[in-house]
């Protein structure tokens, strides 16, 4: 079997942005809803069988008491922010696994069921499906995969190096010095991505760097300006690299069958007749004729 792993986030935010706006029968706004609920529905359609998805039901989490920069919900749209709790309950009724998160992140929750689901022998493959740069560091070979379903791409082991520049295990502290403007901390100075690949492709952690750059290997020691920057930063390159590593922890699933679709609940028609949405209902009965209860 193969694991579908999806970016409930990721994917309101895009359909948010992508698909008209719509109303329920309340005037309540769900048009990024249906647009995540009719992707979800057409990789089942496709044979996608065993699905989670994950969401920030808040966004703020513990990485917030780490370091006050970190990414808030300041700025999201209230007719964005609204939906999630919709999304949630939506999928829920669909029959699809929700991991809401509220102390961690959505991205935690993905990394915890990717290291989860690919313990279990009866995996095939796991589809992690976002392009988000921080699950780069889930990667492991040919068997857990990035799915980027917008431009129909998967990314392996081979390819986050291809991109990076830097293996999986290497991503947090690529991060760390690169920073990442989506989560709010600025990386340590003059530490570009060529820079920062061309160091962590020798030392793939920041502790394994050399602080006397002459100890730095020949290949990059006319990099040396970037010793100084480094250490003389070194909390801030290492509490970014903490926000940055995804946990493995979260509570997700107890087996791999916890995923597997069944088909939609009962409630999930009332749902779709709220969202005057009769397609997505027939095509979850169509879908799930075919599925054992």
């Amino acid at each position: 079997m193969d694991v579908y792993l999806i970016d409930g986030t990721y994917e309101l935010f895009r359909h948010f942005f992508a698909v008209p706006a719509a109303k329920d029968v309340d005037g309540q706004e769900i048009g990024a809803v249906r647009g995540v609920l009719a992707s979800v529905l057409s990789m089942i359609e496709k044979g996608a069988s065993h699905i989670g998805v994950a969401t920030d039901h808040v966004v703020e989490s513990f990485r917030n008491d780490l370091y006050p920069g970190y990414k808030t919900s300041e700025g999201v749209a209230p007719e964005l922010l609204s939906q999630f709790p919709i999304l949630e309950e939506a999928l829920e009724a669909m029959g699809v696994l929700v991991w809401p998160m509220v102390e961690f992140e959505a991205d935690d929750a993905l990394a915890s069921a990717a290291a989860k689901a690919a313990q279990d022998d009866r995996v095939k493959q796991v589809f992690i499906c976002t392009p988000d740069k921080d699950l780069g560091q889930c990667v492991v070979g040919t068997r857990v995969v990035q799915m980027d379903r917008r431009h129909d791409t998967v990314r392996d082991e081979a390819g986050v190096v291809a991109k990076f520049g830097v293996s999986p295990q290497s991503i947090p502290d690529y991060l760390a010095v690169v920073g990442d403007n989506a989560d709010g901390f600025p990386g340590v100075a003059g530490w570009g991505q060529k820079a920062a690949a061309s160091v962590l492709s020798v030392y793939p952690r920041l502790e394994n760097i050399p602080k006397d750059w002459r100890d730095w290997h020949p290949s990059i020691r006319k990099a040396r300006g970037l010793s100084e920057s480094l250490f003389g930063s070194w909390n801030d390159a290492v509490l970014f690299r903490t926000l940055a590593t995804l946990r493995l922890d979260v509570p997700v699933f107890e087996t791999v069958e916890d995923l597997r679709w069944h088909g939609a609940r009962p409630s999930f028609e009332d749902r779709c007749r709220r969202m005057k949405s009769p397609e997505l209902l027939r095509r979850a009965r169509a879908a799930g004729s075919g599925r054992s209860a």
